[in-house]
């Protein structure tokens, strides 16, 4: 693709601002502005010319079918496809779309999973058109991004809490500024999702069953070479993974996703795609899609892309990296400093509504990035621990401690980085980076690195939006009836820093010494997915998003099984597919070898040779396959054994059959150190991270 295609293809399967203007009436074009950027209600007339503009557009484009396209609480999107064909009575079809398809759809609500919200046979279910994210053409099909609901109302996906809780923190966000004097009519959290992933050689894949129907290898001794040369990071790509890439960019590029940036990663065959910001809700549609499309163009490369969060045992795993901020529709970021952050109230009195936020809110933040995946991956000297803290830099830990001490602040200014010879001035920015840090304050955003990199970010970012809503609604009510603002303001910032400020940590993360004092400070550590999940219904948190209007009790109480259940079908999979490659793969390759083994021993014998050391080889590999065998029989019996309720089921993964299967690994690996290579039956390490 040439370099002056780039701005002719980007956006040009995408029914955005653009063609809308160039398609709709006026009057219709301006009512659908209305709806999308004030929430007013969309009439059905404007509806109908919508519908008509939009189907011209995708036939246009080569479209056949429609489809609306929502998040269902797998954390997947679903689509249901129909032609846009409608019978004319005198045996043709027309071409059509009626207003009423485009806003409204009914697929089926009982198949997808509610937590108790809908028994098996109450099956109607509805979704509706999200005219804040565009529709775009992906194949020959028209998707309209929707929310779900169930026949009663009850909210069944992730889009709904979204768009609710960026209401939510606008309305409290607003009310802060009228309080220094500013006049915005709304703010709009602003999120980029940085995405890592791995490319593995699909033939590899597909010797692989762990990888096919877990997405992470159950076994595999480690690699003679992994990362510790760090010479993959930034290095040099592959001519054939830059391939891919280029082709990811273009298709993303199409759909108006701005891909931005592309580099390797910490473990081999590991990358990174960093797009730009966008809004909350276009940003979650955008990285779902990416998700989706990385893994069509991995596989026209004959690539696997791997998604979950611990592919391989020994060497980082994939994170997402949830890059937040709150942008005001006059375009101030309001979480930028300035010059001089100690003299800007208002940019101190918002970092103060986060920092309450997420002392707060530990328990939800925490749960918001729980699944079986993440726990591989969270606190292994690669990820931040899961213990939920803030990184702000120095400079701005000394305005924090001044305000607590009651002294003025050191002035540390913004220098500027000198490196010699010809070379320029950097300017230094207010903030290190701490990679350790789950909660990084980076120069203007804040940094949320525990998400795994397969997760949905709606949920995440729906709990961050209506945790800040919280704290700006507290500090607005105090402040909007104080008779001296000024003094008011600094006795709020100056207690709420004070009270919070446990949650602030600027040292190494990763390091034992940290456990410590992160359990002295009184803060939150949930290593395990079903610890965390069990708090989604603390009474706090039920109040919490019933007083924004996020979530019933019903709905959280929904949530909360339906992740406690996935926990327990993930690690049931996992065992199940484990007993499977031992005693149909690794225990019959191991017996081949020890055979074959065990008659060389009894030729040479013959001879007189010496065959001691072989020998003693083959009496280890048996009592290997027979140690195997007893762990893989005991795995299979706590499988059996695990309790019908999902709550007893979960804990019960973690405490018993998670355990069962590391014995089970540690074996495997072992054999597959001492078993000939030509009778292993799956690609190893090695072949996988080091393909050609």
């Amino acid at each position: 693709m040439a370099v002056k295609e780039i701005p002719e293809i980007f956006g040009s399967m995408v029914f955005n601002d653009h063609v809308m203007r160039q398609m709709l009436p006026k009057t219709v074009y301006k009512s659908l502005k209305r709806t999308m950027q004030e929430g007013t209600a969309l009439e059905s007339d404007v509806a109908d010319v919508v519908a008509a503009c939009m189907k011209d557009w995708a036939v246009s484009k080569g479209a056949t079918h429609f489809s609306h396209w929502f998040q269902p609480m797998t954390g997947i999107t679903a689509e249901k496809h129909d032609s846009f064909i409608s019978p004319d009575g005198n045996g043709n079809v027309l071409m059509d779309f009626s207003g009423k398809e485009l806003v409204k759809g009914e697929p089926d609500a009982s198949s997808f999973p509610s937590g108790g919200l809908r028994a098996t046979f109450e099956a109607r279910g509805y979704t509706a058109w999200d005219p804040t994210s565009y529709a775009f053409i992906k194949d020959d099909t028209l998707f309209i991004p929707t929310a779900f609901c169930s026949y009663t109302g009850q909210i069944l996906d992730k889009k709904t809490p979204l768009l609710r809780s960026m209401d939510a923190i606008s309305v409290e966000a607003v009310r802060t500024l009228r309080l220094f004097g500013k006049s915005v009519k709304r703010v709009t959290p602003t999120v980029g999702p940085e995405q890592e992933y791995f490319l593995i050689d699909m033939r590899d894949y597909e010797r692989r069953l762990d990888l096919k129907l877990t997405g992470r290898t159950l076994f595999g001794s480690p690699s003679p070479k992994g990362q510790e040369k760090e010479d993959h990071y930034f290095g040099s790509i592959r001519p054939r993974v830059k391939a891919f890439m280029a082709d990811l960019d273009e298709e993303l590029w199409k759909l108006g996703i701005p891909s931005k940036t592309e580099h390797n990663e910490v473990a081999p065959c590991q990358h990174e795609m960093a797009p730009v910001f966008e809004t909350a809700n276009i940003a979650t549609d955008a990285n779902q899609l990416t998700m989706e499309v990385m893994k069509q163009v991995a596989e026209k490369h004959g690539f696997a892309c791997l998604l979950h969060e611990k592919p391989f045992e020994g060497i980082n795993g994939s994170g997402k990296h949830n890059n937040w901020s709150l942008t005001t529709d006059t375009g101030e970021n309001l979480f930028d400093p300035g010059k001089t952050p100690s003299e800007n109230a208002q940019f101190i009195l918002f970092l103060t509504a986060v920092i309450k936020a997420v002392d707060e809110n530990q328990d939800l933040l925490r749960l918001s990035v729980a699944s079986a995946g993440n726990d591989h991956r969270l606190g292994g000297n690669e990820a931040p621990p899961a213990i939920l803290s803030i990184f702000v830099g120095e400079e701005l830990e000394e305005v924090i401690n001044s305000i607590i001490e009651g002294r003025i602040a050191r002035s540390g200014g913004r220098n500027r980085i000198e490196l010699g010879m010809v070379l320029p001035k950097l300017p230094q920015d207010n903030s290190d980076r701490n990679r350790t840090s789950p909660f990084a304050f980076t120069g203007n955003k804040f940094e949320f690195r525990m998400l795994g990199s397969s997760f949905n970010i709606a949920c995440t970012n729906t709990i961050l939006n209506t945790a800040v809503a919280e704290s700006l609604r507290v500090f607005n009510d105090e402040l909007e009836g104080s008779a001296d603002f000024s003094k008011a303001l600094h006795v709020l910032i100056k207690r709420e820093l004070s009270t919070h400020s446990r949650i602030l940590f600027n040292g190494n993360g990763y390091s034992r010494e940290w456990e410590e004092e992160a359990k002295s400070r009184g803060l939150l550590n949930y290593k395990r997915t079903p610890d965390a999940l069990v708090h989604y219904t603390d009474e706090k948190n039920v109040e919490l998003f019933k007083r924004h209007g996020i979530y019933t009790r019903e709905e959280l109480k929904s949530r909360e099984e339906v992740l406690i259940d996935e926990y327990r079908k993930q690690v049931r999979i996992e065992a199940l597919t484990m007993l499977e490659m031992i005693r149909k793969q690794i225990v019959p390759a191991s017996i081949s070898y020890s055979s074959k083994l065990a008659g060389s021993v009894a030729s040479k014998k013959e001879i007189g040779l010496d065959v001691s050391a072989e020998l003693e080889l083959c009496r280890s590999i048996t009592n290997d396959i027979s140690a195997l065998l007893s762990f893989a029989d005991k795995l299979d019996e706590d499988v059996r054994k695990t309790p019908e309720d999902v709550y007893e089921a979960a804990r019960y993964s973690a405490d018993v059959l998670i355990p069962d299967m590391d014995s089970s690994r540690g074996i495997a690996d072992h054999l597959e150190t001492v078993v000939d290579k030509k009778e292993w039956p799956m690609p190893t390490y090695s072949d996988i991270l080091f393909y050609c």
